[in-house]
């Protein structure tokens, strides 16, 4: 809960800074040249690593270099789609580094790994739907007010699915009447029928 007021006031501060922050388009290209150096930069000192870790590594070098280049467009030409397209790089780049993480275990470990990657990225791209929605101008306040109801909605729908299957994959870790009951169980919490 304290994370999503979190993403949110980070998502609308941004809104607001990156509008007071457009740059040129040479100041532009030269963010461009500093992102690239840096992700060739990450890259290499990926090469001295083996195995996953080497992977998690370019996986970590390569959302870094989205991010990178999409808060650099967020700066160029503000509006409230470039914010929550950094909010969905940060939530790709968060996924990916997490997923790649998942493949040192095995086994119901790893598929609980991943579905609660997977419920993390739907939350914060979520969130990023919702901050959207607040910070886009509406033609009256009760219009707004619709949007805002909405995209809430929807978002607490998509969180709740997200979180459900992550969920209902621990339960696969059992066998007979506990995983039964396991799946029951969250079945009711999460409103499944």
């Amino acid at each position: 809960m304290q994370f999503t007021r979190t993403l949110m006031a980070s998502v609308a501060a941004g809104l607001l800074a990156t509008s007071a922050l457009a740059m040129t388009d040479a100041d532009y290209k030269a963010g461009k040249d500093r992102i690239s150096a840096d992700y060739k930069a990450a890259k290499q000192k990926c090469d001295g690593l083996k195995d996953n870790a080497k992977d998690v590594c370019m996986k970590e070098a390569k959302g870094a270099e989205d991010v990178a280049k999409a808060e650099l467009d967020a700066q160029h030409k503000p509006s409230a789609k470039a914010t929550r397209k950094v909010a969905d790089a940060k939530a790709d780049a968060a996924y990916d580094v997490a997923k790649e993480k998942c493949d040192d275990l095995k086994g119901n470990d790893k598929d609980v790994c991943v579905k609660d990657a997977k419920a993390a990225r739907v939350k914060a791209k979520e969130d990023a739907k919702v901050a959207e929605a607040q910070a886009k101008p509406a033609d009256s306040a009760a219009a707004k007010s619709a949007d805002v109801a909405e995209a809430r909605k929807d978002a607490s729908a998509e969180k709740n699915d997200a979180a459900y299957k992550a969920a209902k994959e621990r339960c696969d870790a059992m066998s007979g009447d506990a995983k039964s009951k396991c799946v029951d169980d969250m079945k009711r919490m999460y409103g499944k029928s």
